[in-house]
């Protein structure tokens, strides 16, 4: 099958099977125990819970064990350019023609019957780690917990929440109480938990449960902590401090995410914890579209000269305001003039995600999400970012957000050249990564 053969299989299925989401795990179960039940034949599994730094943990978690000579699978979504992204099998992108087979198998299985887009594509998946060997699986949830498709694997060797925030309200509901009792749902009895950094309310309840199920806990800012010193992470638990070189992933919040992923594998230990692996972990680990420095193709030709080009696909006030934090301390090592070019989607809090860089951006140009029905319109993120208090113009696309902010920064030609930061969405920084070769 050629390789447009997997996206031939996958706009089907979309065609069949809706984008949609409804949080049940019956049809994925039965799915499950037709093809035989792939999910009780995988390795070691890590599974990764959060509102944000899910992903980043799962990428810091991969890169260590795979530093301490291990195979691993990882599970991730949504894909930034292309659906393969989400399946790596002991360390390689699963091959389009194998993923094409998997979800025709899939479909063929299923027979018609409901079930969802994130559902069946999560079977394939599972029937890939089931049949390649490797020592461990990253697995991360795609919404919620205690309901996705992720959440089948009765017993994982560990589970971790990362922060947890309102996103997805639409599914999860506006509660923050309630949105952590969705994660919380992935805890396992006896199975360890890693808690990264939570507010009072999250924390509270992710505990109970916890505690409600006999799962051994490790809490960050409790039972270990990290944090920078002298161009070097620091990280400390009860076994001892390790001292450490910076993440390659830009961002004190990457710091607390490496921290997270390291304290889950010093509580598994042995060749999981080995620290020259977690050393080297850090140095090579990648993660794109998270605080990414973009160096080369159009966008950063069309940009003005000497300008630094970031992407980041957060797209919640959390997440923005890890991201603003970020954007702050590289003003403090290196002042320039802070553009942003900015899509997100009508489901999010654009108010409150623009509102992080209020006093640090400069100016924002809005733009639609190309090609994406559920954008937000350029106009209407522009009247949320007045509304946010920050200077604002729309823009009919990315290349013409970029002219406008290289029309802005010609105003004063003695400013430092400007840096501009695109963000508000992954699926956003998908398409810049592909536009952007």
């Amino acid at each position: 099958m050629s390789v447009a053969g997997s996206d031939i299989v996958l706009n089907r299925l979309l065609s069949l099977h809706p984008k949609k989401i409804d949080l049940v795990l019956d049809r994925i179960l039965r799915l499950l125990g037709d093809l035989g039940h792939p999910e009780r034949a995988l390795p070691a599994v890590v599974h990764v819970a959060g509102t944000n730094g899910k992903g980043s943990v799962c990428a810091f978690t991969r890169a260590m064990l795979e530093a301490a000579g291990l195979k691993v699978h990882v599970y991730s979504s949504p894909h930034l350019v292309r659906f393969h992204e989400r399946i790596r099998l002991a360390g390689h992108l699963i091959d389009e023609k194998e993923l094409a087979a998997l979800l025709e198998e899939c479909e063929r299985v299923n027979a018609g019957k409901p079930i969802t887009f994130f559902e069946i594509t999560t079977a394939a998946a599972f029937l890939a780690f089931a049949r390649h060997p490797a020592d461990a699986l990253v697995l991360e949830v795609g919404l919620g917990g205690k309901y996705d498709a992720t959440n089948v694997v009765a017993r994982p060797r560990l589970t971790v929440i990362t922060p947890v925030g309102l996103d997805h309200a639409e599914f999860l509901g506006a509660s923050l109480a309630g949105i952590a009792a969705e994660k919380a749902g992935i805890v396992k009895p006896g199975v360890p938990l890693i808690v990264g950094p939570q507010d009072d309310i999250p924390r509270d309840v992710i505990l109970r449960r916890a505690d409600a199920l006999g799962a051994p806990v490790g809490v960050f800012g409790q039972d270990f902590f990290a944090h920078q010193e002298h161009g070097r992470m620091v990280y400390q638990d009860l076994d001892g401090l390790l001292d450490l070189p910076l993440p390659r992933l830009v961002g004190r919040h990457q710091i607390e995410n490496a921290a997270v992923a390291i304290a889950g594998l010093r509580r598994v230990g042995g060749v999981w914890a080995m620290e020259r692996a977690i050393e080297q972990g850090l140095k090579t680990v990648e993660w794109p579209a998270r605080l990414q420095r973009l160096t080369r193709g159009p966008l950063v030709e069309d940009a003005p000269k000497d300008a630094e080009v970031w992407l980041d696909g957060g797209h919640n006030p959390h997440g923005a305001v890890a991201v603003a934090r970020a954007m702050a301390d590289l003003e403090e090592r290196t002042a320039k003039p802070l553009y942003l070019i900015c899509g997100m989607l009508k489901t999010k809090d654009a108010e409150g995600f623009l509102s992080a860089f209020r006093g640090l951006a400069r100016h924002i140009v809005t733009i639609d999400i190309p090609g994406e029905d559920a954008s937000l319109g350029a106009g209407a993120l522009y009247d949320r970012a007045r509304a946010a208090g920050l200077d604002a113009a729309p823009a009919e696309d990315l290349e013409d957000a970029m002219m406008q902010i290289a029309a802005h920064a010609r105003i004063d030609p003695r400013e430092s050249p400007p840096r501009i930061l695109i963000c508000g969405s992954l699926y956003l920084a998908g398409v810049v990564l592909l536009e952007n070769g």
